[in-house]
């Protein structure tokens, strides 16, 4: 047994004979500890804000309403509903105990492990850590090594507010993941890949440790003749070009009815350009566009890109890289089939094919031959047609008349 294994041993056994106190703190201590991670990130928002940019430039913009917002209303959400939700909850009695109360008594999982993707750091991590306090668990982190900056400050968030009995953190590569899953957790919760949830589920599986997995897939995105264009390019842009693309809910590619693609096409390059540029029109100068997490995955999309447009897609907009500083502009490919290379898997980064139809029978067809996927958006105003596609395919969520994101409407940060 290694130096990194020995003290994930000994931190497992310390949270695993704490776990029982933990499982029996009060409402109000459980809201105590929330509050305090609020207020530490409300601290230390700027550390947050420089740690983000140095490990990808990802705007401050982006880093508010995609890390800071959605952890801080998710935290008070929380704060406002953990009362009621620890309450047992009284349930009919089954025929066989027709004399007998029946409730539902809620308990939390135990030891935990969460392992956590690059593309959202704080939001990811956060997330599922303070789910796991509200409802009396102990939990150990596994951040991603591809955003040290970010993990950095998360792995002091976690040493400014908790023993190490309570909640721990290991930093490193998937050789640490790997000795983490060496572990008997009670439950694991893990973002990333479809390929490494699958390695994940297995490891689980002989403990026999429940699992939640956020994984992938192509999400398409569907625009049919009587959707509203302007609106449809606004939201299908925001929701593919944010993050430089970087979202696994992204819509991966667009199906355009036939009659309206030049339209749609005209719309989403004046939003994105709107949208992602810097006052003289060059999202490489804008402060607003982030960039490729590192050169493994700048390599794999600038390939993609080369080889998919060889394959005889064109590019609409965009097509502009720069290895020096993984920078992959916004980019739209027309003229795409559903053999061409970038249709094969997942993209994950700020390329978009479109590619026409002439009826929703071919919408469904043409979804329903690939895996099923993590999201599904329709933009239309004909009720038979989201009927249609609603009744007759499936996904992981399903969206109409909007993409992954909408903007907040309150000021939380």
């Amino acid at each position: 047994m290694n130096e990194i294994q020995s003290r994930i041993k000994t931190v497992f056994d310390e949270q695993l004979d704490h776990q029982q106190a933990i499982r029996n703190t009060s409402f109000k201590e459980r809201c105590a500890k929330l509050k305090s991670i609020e207020t530490w990130l409300m601290d230390h928002k700027d550390d947050i804000r420089n740690a983000m940019h140095q490990d990808y430039r990802k705007p401050t913009s982006e880093v508010d309403l995609t890390e800071l917002w959605a952890v801080l209303n998710e935290i008070r959400h929380i704060r406002r509903y953990l009362k009621k939700w620890m309450r047992p909850k009284k349930v009919n009695s089954t025929l066989a105990l027709a004399t007998a109360e029946a409730w539902i008594q809620y308990e939390p999982k135990g030891v935990v492990l969460i392992i956590t993707p690059w593309n959202f750091p704080f939001n990811l991590t956060i997330s599922p850590l303070i789910s796991a306090i509200a409802a009396g668990n102990c939990a150990v982190i596994k951040p991603s090594e591809l955003t040290p900056h970010s993990s950095k400050v998360i792995a002091k968030m976690v040493k400014d507010l908790f023993e190490e009995k309570e909640v721990a953190l290991f930093e490193g590569d998937a050789n640490v993941a790997e000795a983490l899953l060496d572990e008997p957790f009670h439950h694991i919760f893990f973002t990333g890949s479809p390929k490494i949830g699958s390695s994940v589920m297995e490891k689980a599986a002989k403990h026999l440790s429940t699992v939640t997995l956020e994984l992938g897939g192509k999400s398409p995105t569907i625009v049919d003749e009587t959707a509203n264009l302007k609106d449809a390019a606004q939201k299908i842009s925001w929701g593919k070009f944010l993050n430089c693309g970087q979202i696994c809910l992204a819509p991966d590619y667009v199906l355009v009815q036939k009659s309206v693609k030049e339209k749609l096409l005209e719309e989403i390059k004046k939003i994105s350009i709107k949208q992602f540029s810097s006052e003289n029109g060059s999202v490489k100068d804008s402060d607003n566009y982030a960039r490729i997490v590192n050169k493994k995955h700048f390599d794999r999309l600038n390939s993609l890109l080369n080889e998919t447009t060889s394959f005889g897609d064109k590019i609409y907009m965009g097509g502009n890289t720069d290895v020096e500083t993984n920078f992959i502009e916004p980019t739209v490919l027309t003229d795409v089939t559903s053999d061409s290379p970038v249709m094969s898997e997942e993209i994950f980064g700020p390329i978009l094919p479109v590619i026409t139809f002439e009826n929703i029978g071919q919408v469904v067809k043409a979804i329903n031959n690939k895996p099923k996927p993590l999201g599904l958006y329709i933009f239309s105003s004909n009720r038979k047609n989201i009927d249609f596609i609603l009744n007759n395919t499936s996904a992981g969520g399903t969206s109409v008349s909007y993409t992954h994101l909408t903007l907040p409407t309150s000021d939380l940060v």
